[in-house]
Protein backbone atom coordinates (compact mmCIF):
# COMPACT_ATOMS: atom_id res chain seq x y z
CA UNK A 1 0.00 0.00 0.00
CA UNK A 2 2.71 1.99 -0.37
CA UNK A 3 4.41 4.43 2.19
CA UNK A 4 1.13 6.14 3.46
CA UNK A 5 -0.17 2.71 5.33
CA UNK A 6 1.21 1.18 8.44
CA UNK A 7 -0.49 -2.04 9.29
CA UNK A 8 -3.21 -0.68 7.18
CA UNK A 9 -3.49 2.33 9.10
CA UNK A 10 -2.97 5.49 7.76
CA UNK A 11 -0.01 7.08 8.74
CA UNK A 12 -0.31 10.16 7.38
CA UNK A 13 -3.09 10.49 9.66
CA UNK A 14 -1.34 9.51 12.67
CA UNK A 15 1.67 11.61 12.32
CA UNK A 16 -0.23 15.09 10.68
CA UNK A 17 -3.79 14.80 11.32
CA UNK A 18 -3.94 13.27 14.84
CA UNK A 19 -1.75 15.76 16.42
CA UNK A 20 -3.23 19.04 15.19
CA UNK A 21 -7.04 17.32 16.27
CA UNK A 22 -5.08 16.54 20.18
CA UNK A 23 -3.86 20.47 19.47
CA UNK A 24 -7.51 21.53 18.76
CA UNK A 25 -8.94 19.64 21.14
CA UNK A 26 -6.60 21.10 23.60
CA UNK A 27 -7.41 24.60 22.89
CA UNK A 28 -11.63 24.07 23.28
CA UNK A 29 -10.18 22.45 26.59
CA UNK A 30 -8.11 25.75 27.35
CA UNK A 31 -10.93 28.17 26.14
CA UNK A 32 -13.09 26.92 29.22
CA UNK A 33 -10.57 26.63 31.85
CA UNK A 34 -9.69 30.23 30.96
CA UNK A 35 -12.93 31.31 30.95
CA UNK A 36 -13.96 29.19 34.55
CA UNK A 37 -10.65 31.33 36.24
CA UNK A 38 -11.31 34.24 35.06
CA UNK A 39 -14.98 34.34 35.65
CA UNK A 40 -13.87 34.65 39.22
CA UNK A 41 -12.27 38.17 38.73
CA UNK A 42 -15.49 40.81 39.57
CA UNK A 43 -15.95 43.85 37.26
CA UNK A 44 -18.24 46.78 37.49
CA UNK A 45 -19.40 45.64 34.32
CA UNK A 46 -21.76 42.52 32.97
CA UNK A 47 -21.26 41.21 29.72
CA UNK A 48 -24.21 43.06 28.28
CA UNK A 49 -22.71 46.39 29.59
CA UNK A 50 -19.34 45.51 28.23
CA UNK A 51 -21.02 44.87 24.98
CA UNK A 52 -23.31 48.35 25.40
CA UNK A 53 -20.28 50.39 25.64
CA UNK A 54 -18.00 49.18 23.04
CA UNK A 55 -20.52 50.11 20.74
CA UNK A 56 -21.53 53.15 21.56
CA UNK A 57 -17.66 54.08 21.85
CA UNK A 58 -17.68 52.82 18.11
CA UNK A 59 -20.40 55.05 17.37
CA UNK A 60 -22.97 52.06 16.51
CA UNK A 61 -26.09 52.75 17.89
CA UNK A 62 -28.51 50.20 16.18
CA UNK A 63 -27.40 46.90 17.50
CA UNK A 64 -29.64 44.83 19.57
CA UNK A 65 -28.16 42.95 22.57
CA UNK A 66 -30.35 39.72 23.16
CA UNK A 67 -29.60 36.82 25.79
CA UNK A 68 -29.25 33.07 24.58
CA UNK A 69 -29.18 30.09 26.34
CA UNK A 70 -26.34 27.82 26.82
CA UNK A 71 -22.67 28.35 28.07
CA UNK A 72 -20.09 30.32 25.59
CA UNK A 73 -22.98 30.11 23.07
CA UNK A 74 -22.64 33.76 22.32
CA UNK A 75 -22.42 35.49 18.28
CA UNK A 76 -23.41 38.53 16.64
CA UNK A 77 -25.83 37.77 14.08
CA UNK A 78 -25.12 40.17 11.19
CA UNK A 79 -28.61 38.86 9.39
CA UNK A 80 -30.61 40.85 12.16
CA UNK A 81 -27.88 43.10 13.49
CA UNK A 82 -28.14 41.50 17.27
CA UNK A 83 -25.85 40.41 19.52
CA UNK A 84 -26.37 37.39 21.52
CA UNK A 85 -24.88 37.14 24.70
CA UNK A 86 -25.26 33.41 26.46
CA UNK A 87 -26.60 32.92 29.90
CA UNK A 88 -22.78 32.68 31.55
CA UNK A 89 -21.99 35.94 29.76
CA UNK A 90 -25.09 38.27 29.26
CA UNK A 91 -25.63 39.20 33.09
CA UNK A 92 -22.49 37.95 34.93
CA UNK A 93 -20.12 40.88 36.59
CA UNK A 94 -16.98 39.25 35.91
CA UNK A 95 -13.89 39.61 33.53
CA UNK A 96 -14.34 36.55 31.25
CA UNK A 97 -18.02 38.30 30.51
CA UNK A 98 -16.64 41.24 29.74
CA UNK A 99 -14.23 39.74 27.50
CA UNK A 100 -16.29 37.90 25.29
CA UNK A 101 -19.25 40.38 24.71
CA UNK A 102 -16.70 43.09 23.98
CA UNK A 103 -15.35 40.75 21.13
CA UNK A 104 -18.89 39.99 19.70
CA UNK A 105 -19.39 43.64 19.98
CA UNK A 106 -16.05 43.74 18.13
CA UNK A 107 -18.08 42.14 15.15
CA UNK A 108 -20.32 44.28 15.28
CA UNK A 109 -18.23 47.24 14.98
CA UNK A 110 -16.83 45.29 11.86
CA UNK A 111 -20.07 45.18 10.07
CA UNK A 112 -20.65 48.94 10.95
CA UNK A 113 -17.04 49.96 9.50
CA UNK A 114 -16.99 47.39 6.60
CA UNK A 115 -14.35 46.08 7.76
CA UNK A 116 -13.09 44.37 4.28
CA UNK A 117 -12.40 40.84 5.30
CA UNK A 118 -15.73 40.58 6.50
CA UNK A 119 -17.30 41.77 2.69
CA UNK A 120 -14.98 39.00 1.06
CA UNK A 121 -15.94 35.99 3.39
CA UNK A 122 -19.83 36.92 2.57
CA UNK A 123 -19.42 37.02 -0.79
CA UNK A 124 -17.19 33.80 -0.73
CA UNK A 125 -19.65 32.04 1.78
CA UNK A 126 -22.08 30.28 -0.99
CA UNK A 127 -19.50 28.23 -2.26
CA UNK A 128 -17.29 27.63 0.55
CA UNK A 129 -20.65 26.14 2.37
CA UNK A 130 -21.48 24.09 -0.85
CA UNK A 131 -17.45 23.12 -0.41
CA UNK A 132 -17.91 21.82 2.99
CA UNK A 133 -21.26 19.59 2.48
CA UNK A 134 -19.78 18.18 -0.99
CA UNK A 135 -16.13 17.60 -0.93
CA UNK A 136 -15.83 14.72 1.60
CA UNK A 137 -19.01 12.68 -0.33
CA UNK A 138 -17.11 13.41 -3.83
CA UNK A 139 -13.65 12.43 -2.47
CA UNK A 140 -14.70 9.16 -1.03
CA UNK A 141 -16.76 8.57 -4.02
CA UNK A 142 -13.66 9.07 -6.17
CA UNK A 143 -11.59 7.41 -4.69
CA UNK A 144 -13.61 4.68 -4.06
CA UNK A 145 -14.11 4.07 -8.13
CA UNK A 146 -10.74 5.84 -9.27
CA UNK A 147 -12.78 8.39 -10.98
CA UNK A 148 -9.75 10.95 -10.70
CA UNK A 149 -11.95 14.35 -11.67
CA UNK A 150 -14.22 13.88 -8.73
CA UNK A 151 -11.37 13.46 -6.22
CA UNK A 152 -9.96 16.68 -7.77
CA UNK A 153 -13.32 18.39 -8.04
CA UNK A 154 -13.43 17.54 -3.67
CA UNK A 155 -10.17 18.84 -3.31
CA UNK A 156 -11.23 22.09 -4.57
CA UNK A 157 -14.44 22.30 -2.33
CA UNK A 158 -12.32 21.37 0.42
CA UNK A 159 -9.91 24.07 -0.46
CA UNK A 160 -13.10 26.45 -0.74
CA UNK A 161 -14.26 25.89 2.78
CA UNK A 162 -10.58 26.10 4.37
CA UNK A 163 -10.12 29.49 2.70
CA UNK A 164 -13.30 30.23 4.86
CA UNK A 165 -11.63 29.62 7.99
CA UNK A 166 -8.21 30.86 6.66
CA UNK A 167 -10.68 34.42 6.35
CA UNK A 168 -12.41 33.93 9.65
CA UNK A 169 -8.65 34.18 11.69
CA UNK A 170 -8.16 38.13 10.79
CA UNK A 171 -11.51 38.62 11.35
CA UNK A 172 -11.50 36.97 14.67
CA UNK A 173 -8.40 38.37 16.05
CA UNK A 174 -8.99 41.74 15.04
CA UNK A 175 -12.44 41.90 16.69
CA UNK A 176 -10.59 41.17 20.01
CA UNK A 177 -8.27 43.82 19.18
CA UNK A 178 -11.21 46.41 18.76
CA UNK A 179 -12.90 44.93 21.75
CA UNK A 180 -9.77 45.35 23.88
CA UNK A 181 -8.79 48.77 22.76
CA UNK A 182 -11.66 49.78 22.99
CA UNK A 183 -12.36 48.68 26.33
CA UNK A 184 -8.77 50.44 27.42
CA UNK A 185 -9.34 53.53 25.92
CA UNK A 186 -12.75 53.94 27.55
CA UNK A 187 -11.30 53.34 31.10
CA UNK A 188 -13.45 50.57 31.39
CA UNK A 189 -10.94 47.88 32.35
CA UNK A 190 -7.99 48.54 34.61
CA UNK A 191 -4.09 47.48 33.22
CA UNK A 192 -4.53 45.05 35.51
CA UNK A 193 -7.87 43.36 34.16
CA UNK A 194 -6.56 44.08 30.82
CA UNK A 195 -4.32 41.27 30.86
CA UNK A 196 -6.80 38.80 32.38
CA UNK A 197 -8.99 39.88 29.07
CA UNK A 198 -6.40 39.28 26.61
CA UNK A 199 -5.85 36.10 27.82
CA UNK A 200 -9.77 35.17 27.82
CA UNK A 201 -9.78 36.54 23.56
CA UNK A 202 -6.55 34.70 23.21
CA UNK A 203 -7.64 31.62 24.41
CA UNK A 204 -10.70 32.00 22.29
CA UNK A 205 -8.70 32.87 19.03
CA UNK A 206 -6.56 29.84 19.07
CA UNK A 207 -9.88 27.44 18.80
CA UNK A 208 -9.59 28.96 15.16
CA UNK A 209 -5.93 28.60 15.00
CA UNK A 210 -6.40 24.80 15.78
CA UNK A 211 -9.38 24.16 13.75
CA UNK A 212 -7.37 25.40 10.70
CA UNK A 213 -3.91 23.56 11.85
CA UNK A 214 -6.96 20.41 11.19
CA UNK A 215 -7.70 21.05 8.20
CA UNK A 216 -4.88 22.51 6.64
CA UNK A 217 -3.32 18.26 7.68
CA UNK A 218 -6.07 16.78 6.49
CA UNK A 219 -5.78 18.48 2.67
CA UNK A 220 -1.79 17.44 2.88
CA UNK A 221 -2.87 13.84 3.37
CA UNK A 222 -5.82 13.72 1.08
CA UNK A 223 -3.16 15.49 -1.59
CA UNK A 224 -0.91 12.92 -0.89
CA UNK A 225 -3.42 9.94 -0.70
CA UNK A 226 -4.82 11.51 -4.40
CA UNK A 227 -1.36 11.12 -5.41
CA UNK A 228 -0.55 7.64 -4.56
CA UNK A 229 -3.67 6.58 -5.84
CA UNK A 230 -3.47 7.62 -8.82
CA UNK A 231 0.68 6.25 -9.37
CA UNK A 232 -1.48 3.35 -8.33
CA UNK A 233 -3.67 3.35 -11.15
CA UNK A 234 -1.03 4.35 -13.89
CA UNK A 235 0.50 1.10 -12.47
CA UNK A 236 -2.11 -1.20 -13.64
Amino acid sequence: MGGFYYYGIDSLYIYLVVPAIIIMLWSQIRVKTVFSKYSTHHSPLTGADAARRVLEANGVYNVKIERVSGNLTDHYDPRTNVIRLSDSVYGANNLSAVGVAAHEAGHAVQYSKGYVPIKVRSVILPVCNLGSQLSMPLLIIGLIFDFYFLVKLGVIFFCAALLFQLLTLPIEFNASHRALVTLDNSGLIREDEKKAVRRVLSAAAMTYVAALLVSLTQLIRLLAITKRNRRYVGLQ
